[in-house]
């Protein structure tokens, strides 16, 4: 039976559904794996990265733009713009009989009524974080933590009264910019709603930082990731496997299990280095000054890190170039691949053991990083 839409949802009519692919916000390039597979919606409240000289990295993602922080005034537009799709497809809902309900049959009934709305990103964002639920935010770009703490103090709570739903509020934090946060300002952030900060650790060695210019030394590193766990923060780690090519790779994986013991974050993901095009560490790798690790070399440098490990921690292999190899002309993965990972310490001796059958796997059928190179990432 077709349900009447209570007095506070708008009903939607034709101009409203032409309207929809008129209604955009902004969108950064990129979001942790783990916020898309929560059909996190995507806010943007900074644009690019502010340091952008990273040798493995070099802000080649925001195609070397210049960063900027956008305004609070800005950023609650996009709220707003997002808050008015949502109510579209809610009423849309209505109007069919799903009682407020975001279903497949209503987003079929949309785009069947507007086509444009199938390229609409913003409304795509939209629909899919409404159909998981509406339960996640992450706010862009590469470092939202450096905006002023009462401009995203006042974004933040902008955002829980327009959407009461959420539950939670991720963002990318640099390290040198979480340690130079004092306690007080990061417990009001935490307490207006961000609660998880995803902060590229790469490597705890301190001449390793260095030369890949991290700008962050190690101490400063654990300074960050404690004053964040302090707080109440839930904190994402990642570690960069093989950053520090064959030369390295010892000291990479020891000092990094080192700085990891004493942060003893929430969870620690892997991102395993692959040069590409316009890093700077890719044109040493053709200029043969820098050496990738074989598959068998980056595992063993796993197991190093795992060895080491003193945490009770997630470990996650959350991104698809973790260790995969060739069966005839099937691939496989060694390890799981999903959001949570393997917890430790409870599950270190599996993963170890993982790590040991890799290592049974003959070299030649594992899928070697000079294969990918080159390709999108």
């Amino acid at each position: 039976m077709i349900q009447d839409a209570p007095g506070n949802i708008p009903k939607l009519s034709k101009t409203d559904i032409e309207r929809l692919n008129t209604l955009s916000f902004e969108i950064g390039p990129i979001r942790p794996p783990s916020e898309g597979g929560s059909h996190s919606l995507l806010l943007r409240a900074t644009r690019n990265c502010p340091w952008s000289r990273c040798k493995f990295c070099y802000g080649l993602i925001y195609n070397r733009e210049k960063f900027q922080l956008r305004t609070v005034e800005d950023i609650k537009k996009d709220i707003d713009a997002a808050r008015q799709i949502a109510d579209a497809i809610r009423a849309t809902s209505w109007k069919l009989g799903y009682g407020g309900a975001v279903t497949e049959d209503v987003g079929t009934a949309l785009i069947r009524s507007n086509p444009g709305l199938n390229t609409n990103q913003s409304f795509i964002l939209v629909f899919n974080w409404l159909y998981f639920g509406a339960k996640t935010v992450f706010l862009q770009d590469a470092n939202t933590l450096i905006m002023p703490s009462d401009e995203l103090l006042e974004v933040l709570k902008y955002l829980k009264k327009t959407f009461p739903t959420i539950e939670r509020v991720t963002s990318y934090a640099r390290a040198k910019t979480l340690a130079k946060k004092t306690p007080e300002e990061l417990k009001e952030l935490r307490k207006a709603g961000l609660s998880r900060l995803h902060v590229g650790l790469e490597t705890g060695d301190d001449e390793l930082l260095k030369y890949v210019d991290k700008g962050v030394t190690s101490a400063e590193q654990i300074e960050a990731g404690k004053k964040a766990k302090e707080v109440g923060f839930e904190l994402s780690e990642y570690v960069m496997p093989d950053l520090g090519g064959r030369a390295r790779s010892e000291q990479h994986a020891l000092n990094t299990a080192r700085v990891l013991n004493e942060i003893g974050p929430d969870f620690i993901r892997l991102r395993p280095f692959v040069p590409g095009p316009g890093m700077p560490l890719y044109d040493e790798y053709t200029k043969g000054d820098f050496q990738l690790s074989s598959p068998h070399e980056r595992l063993r440098e796993i197991r190093l890190l795992v060895e080491k490990l003193d945490v009770h921690s997630r470990l996650c292999f959350d991104h698809f170039l973790n260790s995969w190899y060739r069966d005839r002309s099937r691939r496989y993965t060694l390890f799981k691949q999903d959001y949570e990972g393997y917890k430790l310490p409870e599950e270190k001796e599996k993963v170890l053991e993982l790590i040991e059958e890799g290592l049974k796997i003959d070299e030649s059928v594992h899928i070697h990083v000079k294969d990918i190179i080159g390709m999108t990432l």
